[in-house]
């Protein structure tokens, strides 16, 4: 059952211009195994914490470091929540994640669905 879906999208631009300018927030805003990643996959990353607090009913005291994608090794990405992030998915029975992340004419978005 679907317990939750969310969605976000990026201006991959102008999500570029806000890491150059914001010292630190790259180390806010994703993890360890995410940070050397291109800007595009960093935006489509971002994009993906987005959605997870929407697939989530946007509980405030979410971090974006408690939601992480990577992929498996055929390349397809994955999700792993932590935190807070984890201890709202378990009170709402979310047992599986899916993830679906694109980007394309300076445009990045990604799909989330929660389910129980």
């Amino acid at each position: 059952m679907i317990l939750g879906i969310g969605v976000d999208v990026v201006g991959i631009e102008r999500f570029a211009a806000a890491l150059e300018r914001t010292p630190g927030l790259r180390e806010r805003l994703f993890t360890e195994a995410e940070r050397p990643l291109a800007v595009h996959s960093l935006a489509a990353r971002f994009a993906a914490k987005e959605a997870v607090a929407k697939a989530l009913g946007a509980p405030k005291g979410l971090g974006h470091l408690e939601a992480e994608v990577r992929c498996d090794e055929s390349g397809k990405p994955e999700l792993r929540v932590t935190g807070k992030a984890a201890e709202v998915a378990y009170g709402l029975g979310v047992k599986r994640w899916h993830v679906s992340l694109s980007h394309d004419a300076g445009v990045a978005v990604a799909y989330v669905i929660a389910e129980g």
